[in-house]
C-alpha cells in the first residue's frame, strides 16, 4: 500500500510503499476514502523539518534537553546512533479521515466489515490508503453523512473540547483569535450553541468566511473593527470567553485576549501560540487560563487509546470518542457545515506536490482533503463494501519432544526481525546490517512505517507485517524478537516451534505461565535454540575485569547500583498493567550480571521496596554462600552514573564505573581499565550478537545455557512475589 512520510532530517515528502498493518484485536483495518491536511499543525511540522539542524535544535529545546540527558546517561556514540537513526527515519503525516472498515480485529463488535468510519489520531489516522485504528479513535459515520465531510472528524472533536473548556452558555459574547480552520469551527460551535461570536484574523478572506458561517463581527486585530465590535456587543463590559486558535511566535493574541475580556472571564488556548501572560493585565481582571488537550478526555492515555478501556459516562461525559461522534452527528444534522472549509481536494497519488505547494504558498487553503483512489463518494454512500481480507494460513507448530539436534547453515545466515523499534534501530541493526556473513532477509512489524523505515536504513530484503509467513519461510534462519515486552513470550515460542533460533531482547517473560508456555515449546519441539539479549556478561571491560580478578576460593559480596531514572510521561514502560514493572522489564539484565560474575544462578530472592515499589532492594543468595545486593532507583539524579557495581572476595575488589572504566584492587595494587574511548559505552551488544551468529551458522552451544536463561527470568520473576509477601523466596529451579 501507498503512505505519505517525510524524512525528519532532510526534510524530504514521498508517497512511499509500506506493507499492509496488520489487523489486531481490538480494532479495525480501514481503507481511506478520504484524510485531511490541517494547515496548520501538519504545515508546522513539514516546515520544521526543512530546518537546519540549529533550527530544529532552536524549535525544539525539550528534545535538546533528552540528547543531552542521554549523552550524560549512555555516551555519546550511543546518543548519536539514537539520535540520527530518529531523524534519518520516515515519520507519518495526517490525523483525521474516514474510510470503510476493511477487517474487523477480535474484541469488536460495534462496527462490520463495510461499515463507514471516521478515524483519529497522529499514529492511527494517517495519510495511507489502509491504517489500522484501536476502538477509541473511531466512530461510525451517520447515514447521509458524506465520507469528505466525515474526514473533518478528529479537528470538529479537537474544536469542541475547546468549546467545552470555555464553558460557554446561552447568550454569551465570545471572542476567537484565529480563524483558520480549527477557528472556523470554533465559530461554528459557538454560534450553534447560542453564543454571539467575534472573529479576529488578518486575513480578510478567513474573516469573510467566518462571518459567512456564524460570526456576529470579524476584522483584523489590529484595527479597531474587533474592538469595536466586542463593546457594542457586551455593552462595555467585554467578553465571556476568548479562544485562542492562532499559532505563531507573537504574542499579540493573548494581549488583545486581556484587552478585551470581561472581569473574571475565561481565556482557553486551543492552539500553539506564544503565551507570555502580560501578569499585572492578567492579574487585575482575575483571568481563567485554561489550556483545551486536544480531542478530549483519553487523549495520550494508552489505556483508553489502545487497550480501549472507556471512561465510564457518569463520570466523564465527553470522552475522544464520544466528541467524535458527536461531532459526526451534528454534521450529519447540518449543525455544522464543512463543505465552505474545503479549499481543495486533491488526489491521493499528488500527495507530496500538495505538500509543496502549500508550504511554498503556491496553494492557499483552510482545509485540503486527499482523495483516495476508488472511494468516489457516491460509491461509499450506496453501501458498497470493500472487499474482505484474505485470511492467510497460520504456520502449525512441530510436534514431537524428542531433542533436534543443531544445525549448522551455510554463510550467509539469514535473518528476520520481528519488531524494529528504537532499541532494535539503535543497538543492534547497525552492528547487523555491515556485519559480512548475515544477510538481514525480513523485517515484520505491526506498523507498516516502521517496517519500511528499517528496511530502508538496515537494507532488509523485504518488510513485512506478515508473522506467520516469516516463520514458515525455510530460508530464515533465525528469529529476532524485538517488540514490547508483553509480546515477548509468545514470539518466542511460536518461532520456537517453527524450529527457528531465536534471539528475544529482555525480558524473555513476564509471568511464570508465560514462562511455562515457553518452555512447553522446548520440549515440545526439541528446540532449545533460544538467547536472551541479557548483553552486559559480553562488554568488553567487564570481560577484561573479570579475567583480571582472577578466580576466587571463597564467598563473594557483590553490591550493583542501578540509578534507572524517571521516564518520559507516556512512555510505554509504564503500561504496568500489560508491560509489566520496570524491574520486571529489564531487571533480568542486572541479575545475569551479577550471576554471570558469581559463576552460578541464585537460590533464593529476596525484595523490599520504597512506597509505589519503584526504588527496589533485591538481595539474591548463591548456593556457596555468596550475596549480590541489587539496588534499582528511579529517584536518584539525572547526573550520576547510570550502573556500577562493586565485587568483592579473598581480599580483591572489581569496581565497574558505568561501563566507562574499571578496576581491580589486589594486594595493595589497583589496576585501570578504562573504555577504548573517553565517556563511550560498550555494553556488549557487538559480542553478544557475534556469539549467536556464530552459534547459529556453526550449529555450536548458545552463547548463555539455556538454563541460565530460566534461572535468571525465574530470579527476575520471583521479586514481584518477594515485594508481595515480605519474604524471601526460594528458587525451585536455581542449579
Amino acid at each position: 500500500m501507498k503512505q505519505v512520510v517525510q524524512n525528519y532530517k532532510s526534510g524530504e515528502l514521498a508517497v512511499l510503499d509500506v506493507p499492509v498493518p496488520g489487523c489486531k484485536p481490538g480494532g479495525v483495518l480501514v481503507r481511506s476514502a478520504y484524510s485531511l491536511i490541517s494547515t496548520g499543525t501538519e504545515l508546522m511540522k513539514v516546515s520544521e523539518a526543512g530546518m537546519s539542524m540549529l533550527g530544529k535544535a532552536r524549535s525544539r529545546p525539550d528534545q535538546v534537553a533528552k540528547v543531552m540527558q542521554s549523552v550524560a546517561t549512555n555516551g555519546v556514540p550511543a546518543t548519536y546512533r539514537k539520535v540520527m537513526g530518529k531523524l534519518d527515519s520516515y515519520t507519518p503525516l495526517g490525523y483525521s479521515l474516514c474510510g470503510v472498515v476493511e477487517q474487523v480485529g477480535a474484541g469488536i463488535d460495534d462496527v462490520k466489515v463495510g461499515d463507514l468510519v471516521a478515524c483519529a489520531g497522529n499514529e492511527h489516522a494517517l495519510h495511507a490508503e489502509l491504517n489500522w485504528v484501536p476502538k477509541n479513535l473511531y466512530a461510525p459515520v451517520p447515514d447521509g453523512l458524506a465520507p469528505r465531510h466525515a474526514a473533518f472528524g478528529t479537528v470538529g472533536s479537537i474544536a469542541m473540547q475547546g468549546v467545552r473548556q470555555g464553558e460557554s452558555r446561552l447568550g454569551e459574547v465570545a471572542l476567537v483569535i484565529g480563524l483558520g480552520l480549527i477557528g472556523q469551527l470554533v465559530v461554528q460551535l459557538l454560534a450553534a450553541s447560542g453564543v454571539r461570536v467575534v472573529g479576529a484574523d488578518p486575513d480578510p478572506a478567513r474573516c469573510e468566511l467566518a462571518a459567512g458561517l456564524g460570526a456576529a463581527a470579524c476584522g483584523d486585530p489590529a484595527s479597531t473593527t474587533v474592538e469595536a465590535a466586542v463593546a457594542e456587543l457586551t455593552g462595555g463590559h467585554g467578553v465571556d470567553q476568548v479562544y485562542l486558535a492562532a499559532g505563531g511566535g507573537s504574542n499579540q493574541p493573548v494581549e488583545l485576549a486581556a484587552r478585551l475580556c470581561r472581569d473574571r472571564g475565561r481565556v482557553v488556548d486551543i492552539g500553539k501560540c506564544r503565551l507570555d501572560l502580560p501578569w499585572n493585565a492578567y492579574y487585575e481582571k482575575e483571568l481563567d487560563v485554561r489550556f483545551s488537550r486536544s480531542y478530549g478526555p483519553g487523549r495520550y492515555d494508552p489505556k483508553y487509546e489502545l487497550e480501549g478501556r472507556d471512561y465510564p459516562i457518569g463520570y466523564v461525559r465527553w470522552t475522544e470518542r464520544r466528541n467524535l461522534a458527536c461531532f459526526l452527528d451534528l454534521l450529519a444534522r447540518r449543525s455544522v457545515d464543512v463543505e465552505p472549509l474545503v479549499s481543495h481536494v486533491a488526489d491521493f497519488d499528488d500527495a507530496v506536490e500538495t505538500y509543496q505547494r502549500l508550504k511554498d504558498g503556491g496553494l492557499k487553503a483552510v482545509t485540503v482533503l486527499f482523495r483516495y483512489p476508488g472511494h468516489p463518494d457516491q460509491a461509499v454512500e450506496t453501501g458498497e463494501a470493500a472487499a474482505p481480507a484474505v485470511a492467510v494460513p497460520a504456520v502449525r507448530p512441530r510436534s514431537g519432544g524428542a531433542s533436534t539436534p543443531a544445525r549448522a547453515v551455510p554463510t550467509p545466515v539469514r535473518l528476520a526481525f520481528v519488531g524494529a523499534g528504537n532499541y532494535a534501530t539503535s543497538m543492534l541493526l547497525p552492528h547487523l546490517a555491515p556485519r559480512d556473513g548475515v544477510v538481514l532477509s525480513t523485517v515484520v512489524t505491526t506498523t507498516a512505517l516502521s517496517a519500511a523505515n528499517a528496511q530502508r536504513k538496515f537494507g532488509f530484503a523485504e518488510a513485512t507485517t506478515d508473522l506467520d509467513a516469516v516463520l514458515g519461510d525455510p530460508s530464515i534462519d533465525a528469529v529476532f524478537v524485538v517488540t514490547r515486552h508483553s509480546s515477548h513470550a509468545e514470539l518466542t515460542r511460536r518461532a520456537l516451534l517453527a524450529g527457528k533460533p531465536v534471539f528475544v531482547e529482555k525480558p524473555l517473560a513476564l509471568t511464570e505461565d508465560e514462562l511455562a508456555g515457553v518452555l512447553a515449546a522446548v520440549e515440545e519441539s526439541g528446540n532449545d535454540r533460544l538467547q536472551v539479549g541479557f548483553n552486559r556478561r559480553f562488554a568488553p571491560l567487564l570481560q577484561e575485569a573479570r579475567k583480571r580478578f582472577g578466580a576466587r576460593t571463597g564467598p563473594a559480596n557483590l553490591r550493583y547500583l542501578v540509578n534507572a531514572g524517571r521516564l518520559a510521561h507516556g512512555s510505554w514502560y509504564l503500561q504496568q498493567g500489560t508491560e509489566g514493572s520496570r524491574f520486571a522489564g529489564e531487571g533480568g539484565h542486572f541479575i545475569d550480571t551479577a550471576s554471570w560474575l558469581l559463576d552460578s544462578d541464585p537460590v533464593s530472592v529476596y525484595a523490599v521496596a520504597t512506597s509505589g515499589h519503584e526504588d527496589l532492594q533485591v538481595v539474591l543468595r548463591y548456593p556457596d554462600g555468596s550475596v549480590a545486593t541489587i539496588s534499582y532507583v528511579t529517584s536518584g539524579p539525572a547526573d550520576f552514573p547510570k550502573e556500577t557495581l562493586d565485587l568483592v572476595a579473598d581480599g580483591k575488589a572489581l569496581r565497574l564505573d558505568d561501563f566507562v572504566r574499571a578496576a581491580v584492587y589486589d594486594g595493595g595494587r589497583k589496576r585501570w581499565i578504562s573504555s577504548r574511548l573517553p565517556k563511550a559505552r560498550d555494553k556488549g551488544q557487538l559480542a553478544e550478537l557475534a556469539a549467536f551468529i556464530k552459534a547459529v551458522r556453526t550449529g555450536g552451544p548458545m552463547p548463555v545455557p539455556l538454563e541460565s536463561l530460566i534461572a535468571t527470568t525465574t530470579a527476575t520473576l520471583a521479586v514481584r512475589t518477594g515485594l508481595a509477601g515480605g519474604a524471601p523466596v526460594t528458587l525451585a529451579r536455581a542449579r
